[in-house]
């Protein structure tokens, strides 16, 4: 029997199909078992739900079963919600004019002396941010805090009399703005290797963080005894004041980068004891890229695949590290194939979403002759991975006055102006639907002009959607206007011509299980 309703569709309806065969609408399962699950904080209790392992003796059928049954944890939820953050690559690079430092600059040549974060926090804002992560640490080892643990840091600067620290001045002006806090410490160091200590062949033993060191004047704290390597150990000395000093971080993004050294003097990073840490200090902190929590796309050109999957094949390698179990570029990463394909080598199926990094500027750090791409350009971007299921992570670079550049700032503010056309209001909002076997359909009251179609699946109950149409009904008849494979936490499509119709309606055509949408948007966008 249909049912009929007002409601708002983006709201309250939840859209269940079995096996694309039938549709229902049905309440939203706001205590289900998955949210329950998810509020545990450490990766052990999220286990059986954020991750499922799998065997190379799994059928194609029990794979497809399994990664039905995955679920995000409550931070995967919350950061798949923020759909653009910022990246700031910020450090004596910017001085330098390299890309990747060498770990031996005179810590004097960081002289930003019109440092204003206040600046960058009020750009992102404007530009509708709402996370924004820091290069505490590049490569090079240059850290831009008060660390107890190295001399090559903003504190062996003339900068403000040895006594700056922009990681504070970042954290205070974001949270003062309305923006996320996210920390960048790069796992590689190249001054740590000038001194010994990074690649250095020590053994992992248990060590006692935070080390002591003298006059140490921090009020009493957790202590913790986590195996690590020499370097190891000055990571976590490292993660500990960042994560205990400068208030809530939401987020801890690592690369996998390997310093510039012999091939057999590679330093196995202690992730493990990093991820404890970081789980115990900051539960609610995202893990990314080289985490548990949040994949890197692949590319560093801002795009995700046409059908980009949450739920994917991993590995566990060296000291817990969560790996690709296809290649990082694979063009598809979790439908039926890969799941396949991925069978003799996956220790898991995971909840890990991507994250679609890329520069405003050619460069990642600040370089006077280079320019930010243009308004298209950007636009493109973002309906390529906020519209493929995607978040998107913009760098923004300061310049060297410690400053985002004035065509930066302007360019952002275009961004959001135009994001905020080509998604102006939702014409589906209040909207009667009606849903019957297979189908749910909008009724708009009258014949609107729509040309951009927003979708998402309640990732609370796991990505299932395989395959989707979108049809409209006019003279009586219903014409597909468009149809794609995958939907996730965000799906946007764009008809290539305004279709102008009162009646819409979306089929579900395959599913893995019981598909609930949590958002069908009609929009028709402004010049």
């Amino acid at each position: 029997m249909a049912v009929s309703r007002r409601l708002f569709v983006t709201a309250a309806a939840s859209l269940v199909a079995s096996s694309g065969t039938s549709l229902a609408l049905a309440p939203s399962a706001s205590a289900s078992a998955s949210t329950a699950a998810a509020s545990a904080s450490s990766a052990s209790a999220e286990e059986p739900w954020y991750r499922i392992p799998v065997s190379a003796d799994d059928t194609p059928e029990e794979l497809v079963r399994k990664a039905s049954q995955v679920r995000p944890t409550e931070r995967q939820i919350a950061w798949q919600a923020l759909e653009r953050t910022a990246f700031l690559h910020f450090g004596v690079n910017t001085f330098t004019g390299l890309e990747w430092g060498m770990g031996d600059e005179d810590p004097g040549l960081f002289q930003p002396v019109g440092l204003d974060t206040d600046q960058w926090a009020r750009a992102l804002r404007d530009g509708g941010f709402k996370l924004a992560i820091l290069t505490v640490k590049h490569h090079d080892g240059f850290v831009l805090y008060q660390s107890r643990y190295t001399n090559h840091s903003v504190a062996s600067s003339s900068w403000q009399d040895g006594q700056g620290d922009v990681l504070r001045s970042f954290a205070d002006s974001m949270r003062r703005h309305g923006i996320k806090v996210g920390v960048y410490i790069s796992p590689a160091d190249e001054n740590q290797y000038l001194h010994g200590v990074y690649a250095n062949g020590s053994a992992r033993s248990e060590r006692t963080i935070p080390t002591p060191v003298p006059g140490d004047d921090r009020p009493d704290g957790p202590t913790f005894t986590l195996p690590a390597t020499d370097y190891g150990a000055h990571m976590l000395d490292q993660l500990y004041e960042v994560l205990t000093e400068y208030g809530p971080v939401d987020e801890v993004w690592f690369d996998g980068a390997q310093g510039r050294i012999p091939p057999d003097k590679v330093e196995k990073y202690d992730w493990d004891s990093w991820y404890t840490l970081i789980r115990t200090l900051v539960p609610d902190a995202t893990v990314a890229v080289s985490g548990p929590d949040v994949r890197w796309v692949g590319n560093e050109g801002g795009f995700a695949r046409e059908n980009e999957w949450s739920v994917v094949p991993v590995q566990e390698k060296d000291n817990g590290r969560m790996d690709f179990a296809l290649s990082y570029d694979a063009p598809d990463m979790g439908g039926r194939d890969a799941l396949v394909a991925a069978r003799p080598v996956a220790d898991y199926l995971q909840w890990w979403p991507a994250e679609a990094d890329v520069s405003i500027r050619d460069g990642w750090f600040y370089h006077a002759d280079q320019q930010p791409k243009s308004v298209q350009q950007l636009t493109d971007i973002y309906f390529g991975s906020v519209g493929r299921n995607s978040v998107l992570l913009l760098n923004v670079p300061p310049d060297k006055q410690g400053l985002l550049p004035a065509a930066d700032v302007t360019r952002l503010r275009e961004f959001r102006e135009r994001i905020d056309r080509e998604l102006p209001e939702d014409l589906a909002h209040g909207a009667r639907v009606t849903t019957s076997p297979g189908t749910i359909t909008v009724d708009l009251g009258r014949t609107r002009e729509v040309n951009r179609i927003r979708l998402a699946e309640d990732i609370r109950h796991g990505q299932q959607v395989e395959g989707f149409v979108v049809e409209a009904q006019s003279g009586g008849a219903w014409t597909r206007v468009a149809e794609a494979g995958t939907l996730g936490a965000s799906r946007i499509l764009l008809l290539p011509t305004p279709v102008r119709a009162r009646r819409w309606r979306v089929r579900v055509t395959n599913s893995r299980q019981a598909a609930h949408l949590a958002k069908f948007e009609l929009h028709r966008s402004r010049p």
